[in-house]
C-alpha cells in the first residue's frame, strides 16, 4: 500500500463512523419528535397537520370577534392567541384528534388550548374520518379568510417578547410535533 493511502485510510474510517453515528442519532430523534416551521406540514401517524397561520386576536375587530364567540373578555395582561390549522386523515380508518395542544415560550412557560364555541374552532378530541379533512370543504372555517380551523389560547401579552413560541401537537405512541410559530 502506498504511504499516502495508509494515512488516508484511518481518516476515511473515522469519517464513515461519524456519518453512521450522526445518521443513527438523527433517526432516533425523528421517531419521537418532529420539528417544523409554521406553514410546513407534519405527519403524526395517519394525521397530517399544517399550521397555516397564527396571531394575536383583537376582540374589537369584526373578523376576530367571530373567532372569539362566547369568550369572556380576556384577563388583564392577557390576550387571545389563535392558531389556524388544517388536518388531513391520510389513512383508511378514523383517527382521533388530540385532546389538547400546548404552546411553550422561550422561558419554558406552557399554555394549554382553551375551549371555543366559535364556528371556526377545531374540535379537539373529535374523530377525523378516513381520508377526511378539517376544515371540511363546505364548512365555515374553510370558506373563511384563513381557511383553517382555530385552536384558541389565552396567553400573557408578554409572551410576544419570549419568542419563539412553539406549538406542541401530540401524536400516537408518545410521538409529537413541534411547530415554531411565525409571530
Amino acid at each position: 500500500m502506498l504511504p499516502g493511502r495508509r494515512k488516508a485510510l484511518p481518516l476515511l474510517v473515522a469519517l464513515a463512523l461519524g456519518l453512521l453515528a450522526s445518521l443513527a442519532f438523527a433517526a432516533c430523534g425523528s421517531e419521537h419528535e418532529l420539528e417544523v416551521a409554521e406553514g410546513e406540514p407534519v405527519e403524526l401517524g395517519d394525521l397530517r397537520y399544517n399550521v397555516v397561520f397564527s396571531r394575536f386576536l383583537n376582540p374589537e375587530d369584526i373578523e376576530d370577534s367571530a373567532y372569539l364567540v362566547g369568550q369572556p373578555p380576556h384577563a388583564e395582561g392577557q390576550s387571545y392567541f389563535g392558531i389556524f390549522v388544517q388536518v388531513e386523515n391520510e389513512g383508511d380508518e378514523a383517527q382521533r384528534l388530540p385532546e389538547s395542544f400546548t404552546i411553550t415560550d422561550i422561558s419554558g412557560a406552557e399554555y394549554e388550548a382553551i375551549e371555543s364555541e366559535s364556528l371556526y374552532a377545531l374540535r379537539l378530541g373529535t374523530r377525523v374520518g378516513p381520508e377526511d379533512e378539517i376544515p371540511a370543504l363546505d364548512s365555515t372555517p374553510r370558506q373563511g379568510p384563513i381557511q383553517g380551523s382555530l385552536v384558541l389560547f389565552e396567553i400573557p401579552q408578554s409572551a410576544a417578547e419570549n419568542r419563539p413560541l412553539v406549538l406542541e401537537i401530540p401524536g400516537p405512541g408518545g410521538e409529537h410535533a413541534e411547530v415554531t410559530l411565525d409571530l
